[in-house]
């Protein structure tokens, strides 16, 4: 097989852009009402695609059903925060039963509920200190701002293409420019982010040592995820996790693992401890909610102490918002925690034996049409196998990006063609995605994969016919 030639490109997306607004109309209808007064249509960038979005009226299990009356298989499930598909019957429940004995609101009051959930998790990741927020962004901001603040230094090392969430403390390096992945990401945020953030390529040990050789006394924070989210989940190997935590160690930088995404879809727990390496300090958020909003600080006491009342001078000003613990967000948390733990010997391996199915299956239908097509999470070392994966479409045959440089190249792994027109093409065959495909949960079943395979086909063949395969 042949890589994928783009030179007839542009037309297989339009091609794809009328198909998909002739077949969507109402949620068409729709945008151009929201955006009168809804900024762009939407409030979450991620939501949103060209020409626009759908606008959905249900969900349940593995579906998501649009204005238009189509129902397709979702892979995005809540940016990848349920596990167990959308709206499962254990957590709607348990929310419920709470509102109709006349509580779960918003109270503002601190309640028995909050100790146990905060239990619950440090125990789960072997933490000694937990402090609640709402979203993953205000948790990787205050996990920088503790770093800051227990070591005395300014400098943050963060991972190229590495997302921490709309936090302008980690705002360099997301999106690539003509220079690399070397500028500050958002107007409004001071040049001197720019100066205080250093980026790192993913996986590249031999960078990341000669950045301690030259400024290791003057880092506060080493902050990466154990799996690219927004780089089609690439995984840290081994040597460069091990490497990361012995020079951290060595130069009294603190390692801050943001598991926002990977906390529990691994294991009922922290991916780090698939490494075995223990962070100083991580951040969770998305599963860990059960589908309402919390997100999580944990780490070593003696950091975590520097957002407590007796802090003194140096106290951190975490608050968490005047939405953290919520009471529902918590009962739903806490009832999804427990689920994973008590079941975690079924639903891990069965997470991770539906990757391997659907990713298999959907090379091998790109194959069968004669598409070089890839899926990332299919070649990872066994243990870091899981649910978490992303069809892109390599330049050579053989070829696995280990780093956003690699996995977000419009030639190396056909990133543009991903990000549009395969984006337009699965849904317009009933699949939604997102970066290349998303996350498996557990209501995804054998049916659902076959929806995906056809989908996967049949933009296979419009590629064929376009000339590009």
């Amino acid at each position: 097989m042949k890589p994928i030639n783009l030179d007839h490109y542009d037309t297989l997306y339009e091609n794809l852009q009328t198909e998909y607004t002739a077949r969507f109309p109402r949620s068409g209808a729709a945008q151009q009402r929201a955006v009168e007064h809804l900024l762009d249509g939407g409030s979450h960038t991620a939501r949103q695609w060209a020409p626009y979005a759908l606008r959905i009226t249900s969900a349940s299990g593995a579906w998501a059903e649009d204005l238009d009356g189509y129902r397709f298989v979702d892979f995005w499930q809540g940016h990848y925060a349920n596990i167990l598909g959308h709206n499962p019957t254990l957590i709607r429940e348990c929310m419920i039963e709470d509102l109709q004995r006349g509580y779960g609101m918003h109270t503002g009051l601190l309640e028995e509920r909050e100790a146990e959930y905060t239990c619950q998790l440090a125990k789960a990741v072997c933490a000694d200190q937990v402090r609640l927020t709402t979203a993953g962004t205000l948790a990787t901001m205050y996990a920088i701002m503790l770093a800051r603040a227990y070591t005395g230094r300014t400098l943050v090392l963060k991972i190229s293409g590495g997302w921490h969430g709309a936090n302008p403390l980690a705002l360099k390096g997301v999106g690539k420019n003509s220079r690399g992945y070397d500028r500050v990401d958002s107007a409004g945020v001071p040049d001197s982010t720019g100066e205080e953030l250093i980026v790192t390529p993913f996986n590249d040990c031999d960078n990341l040592r000669k950045i301690f050789r030259s400024l290791g006394d003057r880092i506060a924070a080493f902050i990466f995820e154990p799996c690219l989210g927004a780089a089609g989940f690439v995984p840290a190997n081994p040597e460069f996790m091990q490497t990361a935590r012995e020079l951290t160690a060595q130069y009294g930088t603190l390692l801050i693992l943001d598991e926002v995404i990977t906390g529990f879809r691994f294991c009922a727990g922290a991916m780090h401890s698939l490494y075995g390496v223990k962070p100083d300090l991580a951040t969770y958020g998305k599963i860990i909610g059960g589908g309402m909003p919390i997100s999580a600080v944990a780490g070593h006491n003696d950091i975590m102490q520097l957002a407590s009342n007796r802090a003194g001078t140096k106290k951190v000003m975490f608050n968490g918002g005047t939405f953290s613990s919520l009471p529902l967000a918590l009962l739903a948390g806490s009832t999804m925690l427990s689920y994973l733990s008590e079941h975690e010997k079924e639903i891990y391996p069965r997470l991770k034996a539906k990757g391997q199915t659907l990713f298999a299956g959907i090379e091998d239908a790109f194959t069968r049409q004669g598409v070089l097509a890839y899926c990332m999470g299919r070649r990872q070392p066994a243990e870091l196998q899981g649910s978490l994966g992303a069809i892109y479409f390599p330049s050579q045959a053989d070829y696995y990006p280990a780093s956003a440089e690699e996995f977000n190249d419009p030639i190396l792994a056909g990133a543009t063609l991903r990000e549009q027109a395969l984006k337009l093409g699965l849904l317009l065959g009933g699949v939604n995605v997102v970066h290349g495909l998303g996350a498996i949960s557990d209501a995804h079943e054998r049916a659902e994969f076959e929806v995906v395979y056809q989908a996967c086909a049949a933009f296979a063949e419009q590629l064929r016919r376009a000339g590009m395969a």
